[in-house]
């Protein structure tokens, strides 16, 4: 700005440059600050080089101003000297520290001030604070002076309180109402019981993820045409909330319409490719199983031994009866290989334990389903905030390298936990648990659970991948005990340990085999116990192989809303040891979505337990019904009882059966997390070896039982609490009855 102006007047003086003259300068060499001039002895004065010269020296930070004059024959040049940072602090802030604060500015001690520097340095705190959910935020930098040119630098900080987010509305949805919508997006609206969460701070990047939500749910429920409009986020003039609005497009709801297979290679059977769809026609429209089958398609050709295959769903809408016809060609893709798999970012994580999740290693041909296969399985280990994989050329055309970012996040827990139910008692418990023990993707755990009724101390490890193979090992040591006085007279204890392996046959089924080696101590057994408790007591010692095959397809563990889940258990004890059996169990789960927000469900399970050489099987491995497993009777509360005592005894055989109904409370907002329940619970327990104790006053039978009731769950800041109401319609004269049940559990 004042550059020109000096010029003009070095102009207007003229003549020749004669000597040159440094003013002002107290750190900077005279010889520094010439080497940046374009102006020198014996040439004429330039206004432009004067110009150019006036640049170079404030573009070295050096310097707050500089003026550039002829004075008669000689050039002379004035600096005023920026001071130096002798300290930098900051004032006023609590929720973020000062170490975290000084990594972030650019201003450090002993570098040169500026103005420019100082208030990016404002930004960047800004910036912090905003991502913290603190809008209200302000910075102020103080400069102190000092001798000898030196400042401190100051950052008066006024943190403000956390912006939260007022409302959530959306414009244009007419399937779903704003509850449900509410409910499938990352951010929440601010409520008193959300003090333990941070998703009702505003934040810009979550506001993203909001629209890939909204877009993933509406397209699994069959709006192909689905999409986000806008969506907004205003600071309310008070700035003490932020307002969001989601304009969306819903567009008609589809069907599935004619569903086909095509192929591009000789020999290649599509009738056989079509069993390995996940969709049919006059199913509903959903793009997640529209890529499921794609991957499938590629897995099954691939393992055919085509080793380059391109699955390319071709969608067509039909608008006159709202259908969507999908013809999933197969075809050859692209020859491109795999050259190099790239990883950065983990700076604690092993190299190995990232690599071996993926799908596909340096050398193979590349595939995209593989490739984002292998991301999601890196995200679902749960070390990583952020995982990002993206192809980039490699040395030729015919092959690609994957550059894997990762951002690491902590995976060492400890929790603490506190509840009640009728069945166990008040419980507390403790638990320290490292996902990724030293990088190596290892999971240790010891926990100590202390209750009313029961105590346990477990510790356990499991390596994921055992001799660098895709199967599971692992090891649990565990002591526990248990008041049951009652429900049969006795207390009992078990001192242990379990030996485990596991392995996936695909991303839903898994088969789990385990050896367990306990001694079990039936004590404290009452005088007036069942003559069938009194001769269980005393020590046991069980050895027992099992083996679990699991089928689960459930979209989440906790309100469930779609999927199924299978499991058999087969276990047989004797090798060594004092017990003689065999035991299977196997359940079912079924959940579907019938409407907005209403879930139903259905399941089943069933186990019998055998002894065999004579022997027979002791109070502690057989199988006890009610309670959690049979609403309306207390824990044991139907089965086998003995007539004078009214012990329950347990029993060799059970089946039990429920199907339930989820809904939302009417007036209660969705995003209180309220839901009821309705049920109806079937089973019956039955089975007792009488005879090998010569007891002859058992009650015993096959009756089904029946109940029926209403719940209400509530997932809260503290856990998961539940409180049922149930009545037995059908039941037998010696049943242990109870009405309600509480349970309430935490972990923080």
């Amino acid at each position: 700005m004042s550059a020109p102006a000096h010029a003009q007047r070095g102009a207007a003086a003229g003549g020749t440059i004669a000597g040159i003259q440094i003013q002002g300068n107290v750190r900077a060499e005279p010889e520094t600050i010439r080497s940046y001039l374009q102006l020198k002895v014996g040439e004429p004065f330039d206004a432009a080089a004067a110009d150019r010269s006036l640049k170079a020296l404030f573009a070295t930070g050096l310097f707050s101003d500089v003026v550039i004059e002829m004075q008669g024959a000689t050039l002379v040049v004035k600096v005023t000297e920026n001071p130096i940072i002798n300290r930098v602090a900051f004032e006023g802030n609590s929720k973020i520290e000062d170490d975290k604060l000084r990594d972030e500015v650019q201003s450090k001690p002993r570098q040169v001030y500026t103005r420019a520097r100082v208030q990016a340095d404002v930004d960047r705190i800004l910036t912090i604070y905003r991502r913290s959910g603190r809008y209200n935020a302000s910075v102020e930098p103080k400069v102190i002076n000092l001798e000898q040119g030196r400042v401190d630098l100051v950052f008066e900080i006024n943190e403000g309180d956390v912006t939260g987010v007022k409302r959530i509305s959306f414009v244009g949805n007419e399937a779903f109402g704003d509850g449900t919508l509410r409910g499938k997006i990352r951010t929440s609206e601010s409520a008193w019981w959300r003090f333990l969460s941070s998703d009702d701070r505003f934040d810009p990047d979550r506001l993203n993820l909001d629209r890939e939500l909204l877009r993933k749910f509406y397209l699994s429920e069959g709006y192909a045409d689905f999409r986000v409009v806008s969506a907004v986020a205003e600071l309310a003039p008070n700035r003490e909330g932020f307002f969001i609005t989601f304009t969306i497009s819903e567009g008609p709801r589809y069907k599935f319409g004619k569903v086909d297979v095509t192929s591009r290679f000789q020999g290649l059977d599509t009738d056989v490719l079509q069993t390995f769809l996940t969709i049919a026609p006059g199913d509903w429209f959903d793009a997640d199983a529209i890529e499921k089958s794609v991957s499938n398609i590629q897995e099954a050709v691939g393992s055919l031994g085509y080793a380059f295959v391109e699955v390319r769903p071709n969608i067509r809408r039909n608008k006159d009866n709202d259908t969507v016809d999908v013809i999933f060609d197969v075809q050859e893709g692209p020859r491109v290989y795999v050259e190099r798999i790239n990883i950065s970012g983990n700076t604690r994580t092993l190299d190995k334990v990232i690599r071996r999740e993926f799908r596909l290693a340096e050398g193979d041909a590349f595939s995209t389903a593989k490739v984002r296969r292998s991301q999601q399985r890196l995200r679902n280990l749960g070390f990583f905030e952020k995982v990002d994989v993206s192809a980039a050329p490699g040395s030729s055309p015919d092959k690609t390298n994957l550059e894997v970012q990762v951002v690491e996040q902590s995976t060492g827990e400890i929790s603490f936990g506190a509840g009640y139910s009728t069945t166990a008692g008040i419980v507390g418990d403790i638990a320290i648990k490292e996902r990724n023990l030293l990088g190596k993707g290892q999971e240790a755990r010891l926990g100590l659970s202390l209750g009313t009724l029961s105590t346990s101390i477990d510790l356990g490890f499991t390596e994921p991948y055992f001799m660098d193979r895709q199967v599971s090992a692992g090891f649990d040591l565990f002591r526990t005990s248990n008041d049951r006085q009652s429900v049969a007279s006795y207390s009992d204890r078990s001192l242990g340990f379990a030996l485990r392996g596991g392995w996936a046959y695909s991303e839903d089924i898994r088969q789990i085999v385990r050896y367990t080696l306990r001694q079990t101590d039936i004590y404290n057994v009452q005088p007036w116990a069942s003559p069938l408790i009194q001769q269980s007591s005393g020590t046991q010692v069980v050895s027992e192989v099992s083996e679990t095959i699991l089928w689960d397809t459930r979209d989440v563990r906790l309100n469930t809303t779609k999927g199924f889940m299978v499991r058999n258990s087969i276990a047989a004890a004797g090798l060594i040891g004092t017990e003689q059996y065999l035991r299977t169990t196997a359940d079912a789960v079924y959940y579907k979505s019938l409407f907005e927000d209403f879930v139903w469900s259905i399941g089943a399970s069933a186990g019998l337990v055998l002894p065999y050489n004579g022997s027979y099987i002791r109070l502690n491995n057989l199988f006890f019904i009610g309670g959690d497993t049979m609403r309306g009777f207390t824990v044991g509360g139907i089965g086998p009882r003995d007539g004078n005592t009214t012990d329950s005894l347990g029993g060799q055989y059970y089946y039990t059966a429920t199907t339930e109904l989820s809904y939302p409370l009417p007036l209660i907002p969705k995003e209180v997390g309220l839901l009821g329940k309705a049920f109806v619970d079937i089973g019956s327990l039955w089975g007792v070896q009488a005879q090998s104790y010569g007891a002859t006053s058992v009650l015993t039978s096959q009756l089904m039982r029946v109940s029926t009731g209403v719940g209400v769950q509530w997932v809260s800041p503290f856990g998961p609490i539940r409180i049922d109401y149930a009545v037995p319609i059908q039941y037998e004269s010696w049943d242990k009855q109870q009405a309600v049940r509480f349970s309430f559990g935490t972990r923080f």
